[in-house]
This record gives structure tokens, sequence and C-alpha cells, in this order.
């Protein structure tokens, strides 16, 4: 996925109120940005990271700027939580993710369950659609390993539900951890962040969800899935 360039480089002052970022441009200029990610941005908001912002032409809108990426630990974060829908049905259009080839129909924002939408449906004659649910990570606490979510999120709970729904009824349903960052070799849950998740998680592989996760390489031009990653949480702790 290409990058709406070209990017500005700057020197992150604040990220506050979830989605306002304050940051220093190399002219001495510090713009608010929008800061398109609900989480917690653990060890992606300390003040002086370099960061890369987008700008719209679109002169209604009240922030000019998105912020996208941030360094750390040496390497690009992509922390757009816009982007991993697209980057995932980029890759099932190129055939990068083999587990999700061979469909003859990709959709985005198909409405399924209780109010919800689904993230991708995927649809051929003959075999069963596949409901696909993708979630943006970039948390890293330790080396090389990424871990879901970086702040409760009730929301992914309902979803996994559902899924598990989709499967009860002769569907096939993917849990598609997408991690926009290139350091890692691994994810696990974040169980001691939301214990709810965690169990929500066990019980949808469980009832037959899939697990996949994939990885970005990134630079200040375009995010490009790259590599799986296994997911070392599939082994059901259901009491």
């Amino acid at each position: 996925m290409r990058l709406p360039l070209p990017l500005t480089e700057g020197r992150l002052v604040q990220r506050y109120k979830r989605f306002l970022a304050d940051v220093e441009l190399a002219d001495g200029e510090i713009v608010t940005a929008h800061c398109p990610n609900p989480g917690s941005m653990t060890g992606l908001k300390a003040p002086g990271s370099r960061v890369w912002l987008s700008r719209s032409a679109n002169p209604k809108r009240k922030l000019a700027h998105t912020l996208e990426l941030v360094e750390a630990d040496g390497v690009l974060v992509g922390i757009n939580t816009n982007n991993p829908n697209t980057l995932v049905a980029e890759a099932i259009a190129a055939g990068t993710i083999p587990e999700l080839a061979g469909y003859e129909t990709l959709r985005r924002e198909v409405r399924y369950g209780v109010n919800s939408r689904v993230d991708i449906l995927l649809e051929s004659e003959g075999r069963p659609p596949c409901y696909v649910e993708v979630k943006n990570v970039h948390l890293l606490r330790e080396p090389m390993l990424s871990e879901f979510p970086d702040s409760v999120t009730t929301r992914g709970a309902k979803h996994l539900r559902e899924l598990s729904d989709m499967v009860a009824a002769g569907h096939r349903a993917v849990m598609m951890f997408l991690i926009q960052r290139p350091d890692t070799d691994r994810i696990s849950l974040a169980r001691d962040i939301d214990p709810a998740y965690g169990l929500a998680f066990d019980a949808a592989i469980a009832a037959g969800v899939e697990a996949l996760s994939w990885r970005c390489e990134i630079t200040t031009e375009e995010i490009t899935v790259v590599a799986p990653v296994p997911v070392l949480d599939l082994a059901p702790t259901i009491a």
C-alpha cells in the first residue's frame, strides 16, 4: 500500500486525548495532527520520537495532518489503524496469503452479526463464505514478540463471538492480526491488559475460528504485507 506522499518528518511533542498529536516540524512550527489510533500506543508515544505525517488537501478537514508512522526501537511502525483492512485486502488480491487464496470475490464492510460489519468477506461458488476480521498490532514489550491488544477492547471480544457464530452457521471465520512493524517473529495475546479478550479468543478458537498473523515491512513510501508470524495462543485454556 502506497502511503500518501510526500510525508512530512517531525518530532512528537505529545499524543493526547487519544486522537490528537502535537508534532514539531523541521522549521520549528508545531502542528496538531489527527492520530488515527484508539489504543494506548504503548512504546510509540515518547516525546521527541521521529514521526511522519501525511497532509490532506481537503479544506473541510479540521486537522490537515495525520500521524502515519513512528520510529521506535530503531524501526518504522505504522500507527494508522485505518490501514490494516486495505493492507490485508491488497495482500489477498495479490495471492500473498495462501490460507485466504482462491476466492472469487472480496467485499469489505459487509453487515453481519449484531449491528456489525465484517472487515472482509470472501466468497466463491461451491465453498463456504469466509468472514475475516482484521486487527491492527504494534505493541512490542519484549524483543521480537508482538502482542494484542494494547488496551481493553470490548468491541474486539464482540467480534470474536460473532466469528464463532459464523462458524456455527457453517461458514468459515478468520481472525487476522496484522502487525504494522517489521521487528517481530511471533505474536501472543496481552492477557494482562485485557483478560476478557483472552477468554473470548480461547472460546473462538475452540469454536473453530482460525487465527492468522502477518507482519509488514515499512518505509516512508509504502507498507507491504510480507511474512506470516506464528500465533502462540492457539491452545484453548477454557476450564
